[in-house]
Formats: structure tokens, sequence, C-alpha cells
């Protein structure tokens, strides 16, 4: 008999794989190690009304840089379901879609950008901290949990050997994580009512991704 295995299996036992192997952050930074302070808010939908409605989730970062001088900011953001759908945050995001979350929050955050604009520069200071809009598409609807994952706040690295890949020589082959934020929620309510589902904050933890 042959046995067909399924892609997503494959991906699940992969990450399994990648999470059992991976290592936490550092509890004390390695000197020239930096983390940026986050500060977040509660993913919220948002409609483009139209022939055929489009849904959007969003989050809005609050990125203070305290680490005493400039750094590089690289950032990239994916929402990634129970079901394993993994969705990367928008680029090229609609001038109408930006425009209707930044007036929707004007009051609290006046110079709100997006992420894609936000440039590679995370300058030090207070007085410099970035408020960035971070949008995807609508996700599964049959989701339970949903887990955001945000790289480019720190530049804490650590190299693994991959539980599957081998080079020429038959030796593990390198994987290079980056300490990430991760936001995990729940989904309540029926998916037949899309428009009043909301997610539901459940922890926060830094990971190597």
């Amino acid at each position: 008999m042959i046995k067909v295995v399924i892609p997503s299996v494959i991906a699940a036992v992969l990450v399994s794989c990648l999470a059992l192997a991976a290592p936490e952050p550092a509890i004390v930074p390695k000197p020239g190690d930096w983390t940026l302070e986050v500060r977040f808010e509660q993913p919220q939908q948002i409609v483009l009304p139209g022939a055929v409605q489009q849904r959007f989730w969003y989050t809005i970062l609050t990125l203070t840089n305290k680490s005493g001088k400039d750094v590089d900011f690289y950032p990239a953001c994916e929402l990634v379901t129970d079901t394993l759908q993994v969705v990367p945050a928008i680029k090229g995001t609609s001038a109408v879609l930006f425009e209707k979350i930044k007036n929707r929050h004007q009051g609290r955050y006046p110079f709100l950008q997006l992420l894609e604009n936000a440039g590679n520069k995370a300058l030090q200071g207070e007085d410099n901290a970035m408020d960035i809009a971070v949008i995807w598409p609508d996700f599964e609807p049959n989701a339970k949990t949903v887990n955001i994952f945000i790289s480019g706040l720190s530049n804490e690295t650590v190299a693994i050997d991959h539980p599957v890949d081998k080079d020429q020589d038959g030796k593990p082959l390198k994987i290079y994580l980056r300490k990430t934020l991760e936001l995990s929620y729940t989904l309540g309510g029926d998916p037949a009512f899309r428009s009043e589902q909301k997610l539901k904050f459940e922890s926060k933890r830094w990971v190597m991704r």
C-alpha cells in the first residue's frame, strides 16, 4: 500500500521538531544585544466596502528604542493559525485602507505609519518612538487560535542544527533564528458571523524563531 503524506502534516512535524530544538532567548543579553520595547493594541477587524467586501485584521505597535544607540530595523510579521495557515503582513497597503485605520485612531496615534514605511532605523529615545500599523488579510474562518510573530525587534540571533536537512558531508544544515515576539490569541464566536468575531489575548512571550 502506498502511503500519501499530506504537506501540512510534514510542515507540522518540522515545526514541532524546530520548536523542541530551538533555544530560549537569553535572560541576560550579551554585550551589543538590544531589544526594542513594545506596546501593542488588541487586533481588530476592518472592512473595505465595495461590490465584494474585503476584510482585514490589524494591530498597532508602539516601538521604543532604549538601547542607547540607533539600531537597524528590518521587521517581519506573520499571523499563524492553528489550521497551519501562515499569513504574512500586507505590503503595498492601499491608501484607502490605511486612511480608514488612521482615522479610527487619530486621537491616540496622530503620527501612525505603516510598517512598510517605517524605514530601516529605530532611533534611540522615547521622543523617537514609532506607532506602526501592521495589517493582514482575513485568515481561515475556522481557526480557533492565532499566533502573531513579529521579528526584527531585536538583534539577538542563534544558529541551530536543522532536524532533517544535511549538507554534502552528512552534517546538519544550520538554521539561523532571531529573537521574535509571539502574541497568542483565541478566536471566539461563530464563523458564520465573522464580523462579530474577536481575538482574545492569551499570552506574550519572546521566542527564537
